[in-house]
């Protein structure tokens, strides 16, 4: 018979930790749920589909996959700008069938596109689950705004656009030409507030309302939204704070109530083609930055409330993948995938290939890798130092990994641009 307190720890086992945003619990590519490893290891597929184009991530929460995608005329690459429809999807997570979905008209790209427009498609923002709520919020490449009721078959509760209620203008050029790949931020649900990388003249990023959509607050920064995954929590001297990489700097701003969108500090960060593209990581005080082109670096900075420092600069880099930080150690995938010193930035192990991918780090300390249509499993102590593959699953999905691996509750989510999910399971009873 199992004791109390054996019966708690045994339940706390059994219990999965919700992904219900871009780049897991608290933005940071970790979560606290096991890999699985051995015995789930490697992984069974459970179920695959296609949920039409788009370089949004999947989430998993309450036991169901929150994805979205855009159809339309061609498809496959149409012809100008047309406008198509984004859907919406709830599917169960062990099964893949469609609880519900909801679709709206949306361009396959945002109406001020400039630059690489063969690249990407559809949305980029990861939609964002609330659980005291039950909603859902949602944010299109063209400035949709989005909230909805996912316990109510997804009914719409309150919608907006940015650039129009906003008047947001295409992006400048800060670089080798003009970049604008519409919206990419994801929305961040923090106390009774969504939080949005809008990129207007009223301020660069705002607060809405998540039961009404009116806006509560804005930043005292103003001008363009960024290309990245959208603001990051960061804790200052007990201070409630946000880190913002836009197009031409990493901007840190207040949130704790009365202080709210007020600059506490600023670092310049200005990547050629508007390319600041992967999410700030954040650990503590510090923040990791990576970019390419005229950069092509990886820098650590340490925030206080007196400024910015940059404690080093290594050249290994991302493109396009946000880096996790964990236990001394900073990953970034770039091409083949690096482990960096967070200390001095040295380059500690590199391997595999995989492209555009990205990384997460789980509760057992496993390294959870997915890329080039490949998801590989490794340890993430770093005391091996060097690269060594623990399992390996090839052929996953066949397009570019833009979306990043999602795992809760046993399941582990993979997407393409494309459009094609593939779902696993890493629990040993399966």
């Amino acid at each position: 018979m199992l004791t109390g307190a054996a019966l708690l720890l045994a339940a706390g086992a059994a219990a999965g930790a919700d992904w219900p945003q871009w780049r897991g619990p608290n933005r940071s590519g970790i979560t606290s749920e096991s890999s699985g490893f051995p015995g789930g290891w490697p992984p069974k597929l459970l179920w695959g589909r296609g949920v039409g184009a788009g370089c949004a991530s999947p989430i998993i929460a309450d036991g169901r996959v929150y994805v979205m995608g855009w159809q339309g005329r061609g498809t496959g690459r149409p012809r100008g700008n047309p406008i198509g429809t984004d859907t919406v999807y709830c599917l169960g997570a062990r099964d893949g069938k469609t609880r519900w979905k909801q679709s709206y008209p949306c361009r396959y790209q945002g109406r001020f596109r400039a630059g690489d427009t063969a690249q990407y498609c559809g949305p980029l923002s990861t939609p964002a689950f609330d659980k005291a709520t039950g909603y859902l919020y949602t944010l299109s490449v063209d400035g949709d705004l989005r909230c909805w009721d996912a316990g109510r078959g997804g009914q719409p509760v309150w919608a907006g656009n940015l650039y129009d209620t906003y008047k947001v203008r295409r992006r400048p050029d800060v670089g080798r030409g003009i970049r604008d790949y519409g919206y990419t931020g994801s929305p961040l649900v923090r106390g009774g507030v969504v939080i949005v990388e809008v990129g207007a003249d009223e301020g660069t990023v705002m607060a809405f309302d998540k039961t009404t959509g009116r806006r509560r607050w804005a930043s005292a920064l103003t001008g363009p939204a960024g290309h990245t995954g959208g603001p990051v929590p960061l804790t200052l001297r007990g201070m409630d704070c946000l880190a913002t990489l836009t197009l031409t700097r990493l901007v840190v701003m207040r949130a704790d109530a009365g202080q709210e969108g007020k600059t506490l500090a600023a670092w310049p960060r200005r990547t050629d083609y508007a390319c600041n593209i992967a999410t700030p990581a954040v650990a503590g005080s510090q923040v990791v930055l990576t970019s390419s082109y005229n950069q092509s670096n990886t820098a650590l900075l340490e925030v206080s409330a007196d400024g910015v420092r940059r404690k080093w600069t290594s050249r290994r880099n991302a493109l396009v993948s946000s880096p996790v930080i964990h236990k001394g150690r900073v990953y970034v995938t770039g091409g083949s995938l690096m482990c960096l010193e967070l200390a001095t930035g040295e380059l500690k192990w590199r391997g595999g290939s995989f492209g555009h991918g990205s990384c997460l780090i789980t509760g057992d300390d496993r390294l959870i890798a997915f890329g080039r249509g490949r998801l590989v499993l490794l340890g993430a102590s770093g005391r091996e130092g060097n690269y060594r593959e623990l399992a390996r699953v090839d052929q996953v999905v066949p397009k570019t990994c833009y979306p990043h691996v999602a795992l809760a509750d046993g399941i582990l989510v993979c997407k393409d641009l494309a459009g094609n999910l593939a779902c696993y399971s890493v629990r040993t009873s399966d």
